[in-house]
């Protein structure tokens, strides 16, 4: 699959050629969230494939407690995060520089462009992308609404039904109608949806919090469980189906990978089938006729349109092993980005090898900035 996915017109603008500097690279991870771990495995990925010669790069580590701390090019991830020093980004593009926390010594770092791989809330819901939009940086990814609708996955339901796609049977609810009411929610969910279910918190990732449910009476539990997450719950039906999943590249014209497909030896995709327990299949690309390929990734497309996707996304489907039909399960603004992480994988056999996937998606983030940037902020009559 032989094409050429870099713009060769715009290669001078960022590559570490001798007649022009790398550019400044700012690795952002760890996080607040429950996905911390995942994040930091990552951005090891990340940091490993970054063309050294093309890039400058700093490390932007986020601790548990929400502190920035910086790492100078060379600093290793977990020094970074134990030991760098804290650092500031001030919200306004005219002061962009990350600069020393309070008293502590150190240069002010300015940075040309960011990749944030914080994964979970505080990183891929639109509140660090506001933060970056206030500074006046480019970033990898969606922006502040795209990010918000791809993480909240009652939303996202809404909005991608409304734009004619195909959704699984779903309801929501809230922790506050679980405290009112919680065998008679239960019993109302039982009875709309059917058994099994599975409970999830709203705004969640990397199956943290979801629970599949076979019984009416477990219900109760699972949402409580679940509401530790998040004050918005999700409860979908069931579906007999295979997982099928495409990765998406682009701003404006997005183009979609080859599908891929998880066989979990698990029951289903929880959290230890995802990052511990190394029997889980990915099948790249997925053993899927050619009608249904391209199905898949026709329904990807108009998901990461309808979502407000940019840079990257992956998209999740449901394929319904008695009908093979497709319903889409959700569409992730920030993916798992190690080697062996199905985003990269996607691309990679796809024709788009790891490094340059990377090179591709800052070309991505520059370009979109650009543009912004070219927007009127005053009014003019």
């Amino acid at each position: 699959m032989a094409r050429e996915w870099v713009n060769k017109a715009m290669l001078p603008a960022f590559r570490g050629e001798n007649s022009m500097p790398k550019l400044r690279v700012g690795l952002v991870y760890g996080g607040r969230s429950v996905e911390h771990e995942v994040s930091v495995a990552s951005a090891t990925s990340i940091l490993r494939n970054l063309d050294p010669s093309r890039y400058e790069i700093w490390l932007l580590a986020i601790d548990h407690d929400g502190r920035w701390r910086v790492g100078a090019p060379g600093t290793s991830l977990e020094t970074a995060l134990e030991r760098g020093s804290p650092i500031v980004l001030p919200a306004t593009p005219a002061e962009n520089a990350l600069r020393p926390l309070g008293r502590e010594a150190g240069l002010e770092v300015a940075l040309d462009v960011l990749f944030p791989i914080v994964h979970g809330r505080g990183g891929e819901d639109g509140t660090l992308q506001g933060l970056l939009e206030l500074a006046g940086l480019p970033y990898v990814g969606s922006g502040v609404l795209g990010s918000a609708l791809q993480m909240d996955k009652e939303v996202a339901k809404r909005l991608l039904v409304q734009a004619g796609l195909p959704v699984g049977p779903w309801r929501s609810t809230t922790a506050h109608e679980l405290a009112r009411d919680p065998r008679g929610l239960a019993l109302r969910i039982a009875d709309e949806l059917g058994m099994p279910v599975f409970v999830k918190p709203a705004n969640s990732g990397s199956s943290v919090g979801i629970q599949k449910v076979r019984e009416a009476k477990a219900l109760g539990r699972a949402l409580a469980e679940a509401s530790r997450y998040d004050a918005k719950l999700v409860v979908e039906a069931a579906i007999d189906a295979r997982e099928i999943e495409v990765a998406v590249l682009g701003n404006e014209d997005p183009e979609a990978s080859v599908p891929g497909e998880i066989r979990p030896r698990r029951e289903w995709y929880d959290y230890e089938a995802k990052y511990v327990d190394e029997s889980t299949e990915l099948l790249v690309p997925a053993p899927l006729s050619e009608d249904e390929a391209a199905l898949a990734r026709s329904l990807a497309l108009r998901a990461f349109r309808a979502l407000e996707g940019a840079g990257l996304g992956r998209v999740d489907f449901l394929m319904e092993r008695a009908s093979g039909a497709f319903y889409l399960n959700e569409v992730n603004s920030l993916p798992g980005f190690t080697e062996m992480s199905m985003y990269p994988r996607l691309w990679e056999a796809s024709g788009l090898p790891y490094p340059q996937l990377l090179d591709r998606l800052i070309e991505l983030a520059l370009d979109r900035h650009r543009r912004r940037c070219a927007l009127e902020t005053t009014f003019r009559k």
